[in-house]
């Protein structure tokens, strides 16, 4: 048996990380993971790299490339040709990027040295060296030992009852992004953030949409503002359909077409569609990892129990990422995963919840990080608002991308900066500028005497620190 100082079981954002953070500190380090890509070969990089994250965002961009083309670039004095679409080679594409960035990983793990071991990992006890676990590998097994272990192995789309994923007609993330062509008509349960950039893909690419959510109202979690902007554009310039206040009822398949009943206010109601995306959220992935076998306790969802430090009930095993509490995001993952490795060696670490970005990558993007204004007002805690329409700023006329704002909420005594929210342009890029003044306990006064490049969308963010004073210059 191969004994390591640190074993890590899942190699997505969480684990890789963890990994090289280990093994640049001097560990001797295993990396367990059983993903496999499409030519049912292994693929490092979780979920992310191969069918989430990265592969989403470059379907993004091919759909909204092809929607300027048909609409935006009339604007600039382009004519063109009524465009086309080439379905095999965009996803040619999108994989083309995954390949390279899953390589680059398998590449990162050989430059540090890291030992990559493929299958499933479930844990076997202990011994005086440390944990055991075992690796089962299409029929084969072998069993290394960790001094220290890291679970990091993701979570999983989750299903409806009685509604398995086939990824033929009922879709999941992975089968989203893999459609070889566009459906005419496409369903989507759920309106959190894969079924808004999924939709948003395929609707761009011709598709007509219909999303069923059971919440009253879209994007509850983000500020309100910024959720009635983001339907506004989603319904009138995008063409997306919402149902809200939806009680599910009986989904069938015949003749290649999905029939879904359903209710609003007792209403009875139904769509037929060709395909349906289901993505109600995501479950963590422990299932057979035998955790009972090391003491490692989870509860009623699958969620690993842990401390503030990320430390299971037993001192030798960490979780991180998506397994535990908090938001299910791969920077959080990341962070928790240096966080973790920093604290094993000796080194102070700490992940900062507060201060985690959230991204919606549609079109226009939303960012936000922070308390949103309504939890505010229900926890009477005074503050100020700053708002700046993209409308008013020069680089984003250049861009012609001018919906959506900047909103800056701040203590109303203390001016320290409490929550930061955009919809616009870039926006994902935009919101690290928040995210370091947070950090730093920056007040809106700070973010308004700081000098910022013009013309550039980071004008917006500095005229909506102006205004939170009611001094903005611009409008």
């Amino acid at each position: 048996m191969k004994n390591f100082d640190l074993v890590i079981i899942g190699a997505g954002p969480g684990g890789y990380i963890a990994a090289i953070r280990a093994a640049q500190l001097g560990m001797n380090v295993a990396c367990i993971d059983k993903f496999v890509n499409q030519d049912n070969k292994p693929s490092l990089g979780g979920t992310c790299l191969n069918i989430g994250c990265i592969p989403s965002k470059a379907l993004l961009e091919s759909s909204e490339l092809f929607a300027k083309i048909e609409h935006d670039f009339i604007d600039h004095g382009i004519s063109v040709t009524k465009p086309s679409i080439d379905l095999t080679k965009m996803q040619s594409r999108k994989q083309k990027i995954v390949n390279e960035l899953t390589g680059g990983v398998a590449y990162l793990f050989k430059k540090n040295k890291i030992t990559s071991l493929h299958g499933h990992a479930s844990f076997v006890g202990e011994n005086e060296s440390g944990v055991v676990i075992r690796v089962d590998n299409d029929g084969t097994s072998e069993e290394v030992c960790g001094e220290k272990v890291i679970i990091a192995t993701g979570s999983k789309p989750r299903a409806l009852p009685n509604l398995a994923f086939d990824n033929k007609s009922v879709l999941d993330n992975e089968g989203a992004l893999a459609l070889t062509s566009v459906p005419k008509r496409l369903g989507i349960i759920g309106s959190g953030v894969i079924g808004l950039e999924m939709g948003s893909v395929w609707k761009r690419l011709g598709s007509q949409v219909t999303i069923l959510e059971a919440q009253p109202s879209l994007l509850a979690a983000t500020d309100k503002d910024i959720a009635a902007e983001a339907l506004k554009i989603y319904t009138k310039d995008l063409g997306l359909n919402f149902e809200f206040s939806v009680k599910l009822g009986d989904i069938s398949t015949k003749n290649k077409e999905i029939t879904i009943n359903y209710q609003i206010d007792s209403i009875p109601k139904k769509i037929v569609v060709d395909k349906l995306i289901v993505s109600i959220g995501r479950l963590p992935n422990t299932d057979n990892l035998k955790c009972e076998n090391v003491g490692v306790s989870l509860d009623e969802k699958g969620f690993i129990a842990v401390d503030e430090h990320c430390q299971t009930a037993n001192s030798k095993i960490w979780a991180i990422g998506d397994v535990v509490r908090g938001p299910m995001l791969a920077h959080k993952a990341e962070e928790e995963a240096v966080a973790v490795v920093e604290s094993i060696n000796g080194q102070f670490a700490h992940v900062n919840f507060n201060t985690i970005p959230w991204v919606i990558y549609t079109s226009p993007e939303i960012a936000w990080v922070g308390r949103t204004e309504q939890s505010l007002k229900s926890e009477n805690i005074p503050y100020r608002i700053g708002k700046f329409p993209f409308a008013a700023n020069g680089r984003a006329k250049g861009l012609n991308e001018t919906r959506g704002f900047v909103k800056i909420i701040a203590h109303q005594v203390t001016d320290e900066i409490l929550g930061v929210h955009i919809i616009g342009p870039f926006a994902s890029e935009l919101i690290t500028e928040a995210v370091v003044a947070m950090e730093f306990k920056a007040s809106s006064e700070d973010i308004a005497r700081i000098v910022h490049a013009h013309p550039s969308l980071s004008e917006v963010i500095h005229e909506a620190a102006l205004a939170v004073d009611g001094r903005a210059l611009n409008m």
